[in-house]
């Protein structure tokens, strides 16, 4: 598969996708498609809009017409859909538009695909679906979803959908499920952003609860090789869960962030917890490593590291973000997704 549709290739995991690929697939034609909302940035995309293996495209993953035309137009074989709206603070706050772009947007990318003969669709999901585990346990792929937040219950329908036109119209469907993302050009509501640029300008760092909220931490390149040895490897059908392997709960992720920063944890604020907070994820990556051969190849040690480094090194970037849409949010809200 040569011509690939990315939609929300301007958004974090998106234009990371979009970067690997043309760095590592010197055949492929990659058509980004991104609406641009607050959290895609064109920024992301700096160095690539002049390769003439990636085309850009601003449009609504809604607007059906569009995405058959780039079907047409470039001859696309396969699709795959990282656009999301993926904040949960803000499907508590205001929940339709995560319908409108998680159900609608992938109901409307499915018909399209489906009507073009697209030879795969891949859509990119989210542990959260299953819903919340306690002490022991980890989330496979036969875990029934029991979704527990807007944003979640919205990734939940757009799977089944999924599942029901590969078994309705014999599609080649392939879903994949991920832990906490974490690296370069992340949004700053998302926890490790907004905690280092808050450390970074010695700002409060607001932690929701006692802080030992547990999630499965896995470094953004990692989850891209994941996602390209599903395209062009996964079985047909299938759902595969990608882990990191690296289990943490927010509050030692902080420390490790104001400890490398060399900053006073006396920076941390105990906040209202929000509402309906998961209390634990983590994944079972075994079908992924067993079947696929992948297998995370980043420490949570390592990654944090470099993360670090590229938001030092990419202040002006950073800075930009966050004196723009974002700051209402910025100072009193964040996600421990």
């Amino acid at each position: 598969m040569k011509n690939i549709l990315v939609t929300g290739g301007a958004g974090f995991i998106g234009s990371n996708f979009v970067r690997m690929l043309l760095a590592q697939e010197p055949d492929c034609l990659i058509v980004n498609l991104d609406k641009l909302t607050y959290a895609g940035n064109l920024e992301n995309l700096a160095g690539l809009m002049d390769n003439p293996r990636h085309k850009f495209v601003k449009t609504d993953i809604c607007d059906g017409t569009a995405v058959e035309k780039l079907i047409d137009e470039y001859k696309i074989e396969a699709l795959i859909n990282f656009a999301a709206e993926s904040h949960v603070d803000r499907s508590i706050t205001g929940p339709k538009i995560f319908i409108e772009t998680n159900v609608t947007g992938t109901l409307t990318l499915l018909q399209a695909a489906r009507d073009k003969n697209i030879k795969r669709f891949l859509q990119v999901s989210t542990d959260e679906v299953y819903g919340s585990l306690g002490d022991d346990g980890m989330f496979t792929e036969q875990t029934p979803l029991a979704p527990n937040s807007p944003y979640s219950a919205s990734k939940a329908a757009a799977d089944h959908l999924v599942a029901a036109f590969a078994h309705t119209w014999n599609m080649d469907c392939v879903i994949t499920r991920c832990s906490n993302n974490y690296g370069h050009y992340q949004f700053p509501e998302k926890m490790i952003p907004l905690m280092l640029n808050n450390a970074l300008n010695d700002k409060a760092l607001p932690v929701y609860g006692d802080g030992l909220y547990v999630r499965d931490w896995l470094y953004v390149e990692d989850h891209c090789r994941a996602i390209w040895k599903v395209l062009t490897a996964g079985k047909k059908g299938e759902v595969y869960n990608i882990g990191g392997c690296n289990e943490k709960t927010n509050l030692e992720v902080i420390r490790i962030i104001l400890k490398s920063l060399g900053k006073s944890e006396s920076l941390i604020k105990h906040v209202k917890d929000r509402p309906g907070h998961d209390r634990r994820y983590a994944i079972d990556a075994s079908k992924m490593m067993n079947q696929l051969k992948w297998k995370p190849t980043v420490t949570f040690e390592e990654g944090i590291a470099k993360t670090i480094d590229w938001y030092i090194k990419n202040e002006k970037w950073l800075t930009n973000i966050v004196s723009g849409n974002y700051r209402k949010y910025y100072d009193s809200t964040y996600s421990n997704r």
